[in-house]
């Protein structure tokens, strides 16, 4: 029950959890300062991990089941955690805020969360969970292995409404990702101030762009969907082909800087596959890395995007950056990667 926060080829800092069986995930909050883990356990344990150290915050224990992801959102909507499960629910927790006498004893003091909302309109097991960008407002997505994709919505009225996408991926949905909401290239060309109409429609100011996800599947494709301008319907944009079994997972990475959309997907065929395009109006195309040794359970962008973190059946966690002619080089050697 132990993760390792690694920086680079080199591990910065081991936490012990302490959770009782397999840990299934394990997020950083928007600043690196706070952690959260679930595991099978049916719990998520909340740690500072400042300076260096470890303290235990709180342990959640609302769900029924094994916990198989966990998000924070961003800080611009406080400090809201979500957190999904076999147990078929989606659980929003937010955190109390703290008396400011209290700031000095937080490390010591158990913090005090609770569920402000619970996601319960899917028929079986609720396999991801991921924020939206926070431009868009408080939204999440989760992906469920009845085959559908849920799109959550806060209004300003406090209340949550709910979008499907139903028959996403036949056998079910292992995973979801959400496009930046930023076009690439942003810092060449900064977007202007979107209007209300604009942020409805999921735009940009002068370069609107579409919400998008990326979704993963038991059927062994990656599927890109789009919200329609009219925002009542999200319709499949590309259907990426190239696994040969399942997709465990998918990540669009954020392309602040970088001038084109890219998505890393994974899977039990042991593969990793890298899509890219230049532009909405061309066609994806991809990379395959190296084979690996082992079932491969999830994928992570760096927050620059230019560097995925690969994790592994086999206990063990690769880095890989693309190199100037396009090649994609493991940053581990294989020795570091056994000790991991």
């Amino acid at each position: 029950s132990l993760f390792t926060k690694p920086t680079m080829v080199s591990v910065m800092q081991t936490v012990d959890t302490a959770h009782d069986d397999m840990i299934h995930d394990a997020q950083l909050d928007y600043y690196g300062t706070r952690l959260a883990t679930c595991s099978s356990d049916k719990t998520i344990r909340v740690f500072d991990v400042r300076n260096r150290g470890q303290s235990l915050l709180c342990t959640l224990a609302r769900h029924e089941g094994p916990v198989w992801q966990v998000a924070w959102s961003h800080p611009v909507h406080g400090s809201l955690l979500a957190s999904c499960s076999y147990d078929r629910r989606v659980l929003v927790w937010r955190e109390s805020a703290a008396a400011p006498q209290q700031h000095q004893q937080r490390q010591q003091q158990h913090q005090q969360w609770e569920v402000v909302y619970e996601h319960a309109q899917h028929e079986s097991s609720v396999n991801s969970v991921a924020w939206a960008p926070h431009e868009y407002g408080l939204m999440f997505a989760c992906a469920s292995s009845d085959g559908s994709i849920s799109v959550v919505t806060c209004g300003q009225d406090g209340n949550w409404e709910t979008s499907k996408i139903p028959n996403a991926h036949t056998i079910g949905v292992n995973a979801v990702s959400w496009a930046p909401a930023t076009q690439p290239s942003s810092l060449l060309c900064p977007p202007v101030a979107s209007s209300a109409a604009d942020d409805a429609a999921g735009g940009r100011g002068s370069a609107p762009t579409a919400r998008r996800l990326v979704s993963g599947g038991c059927d062994g494709q990656v599927r890109v969907w789009r919200l329609e301008p009219d925002g009542a319907q999200w319709s499949r944009e590309s259907t990426l082909e190239g696994h040969s079994d399942w997709v465990r997972d998918v990540a669009w990475a954020p392309n602040l800087g970088l001038s084109r959309d890219m998505i890393a997907s994974c899977g039990q065929d042991c593969r990793v596959i890298i899509w890219t395009r230049r532009d909405e109006d061309t066609s994806w195309s991809s990379v395959t890395l190296p084979p690996f040794q082992d079932v491969l359970w999830h994928v992570s962008w760096s927050v620059t995007g230019n560097l995925l973190a690969v994790s592994s059946g086999d206990n063990k966690v690769s880095l890989w950056k693309e190199s100037l002619d396009g090649q994609w080089i493991c940053l581990n050697a294989p020795a570091n990667s056994e000790e991991q």
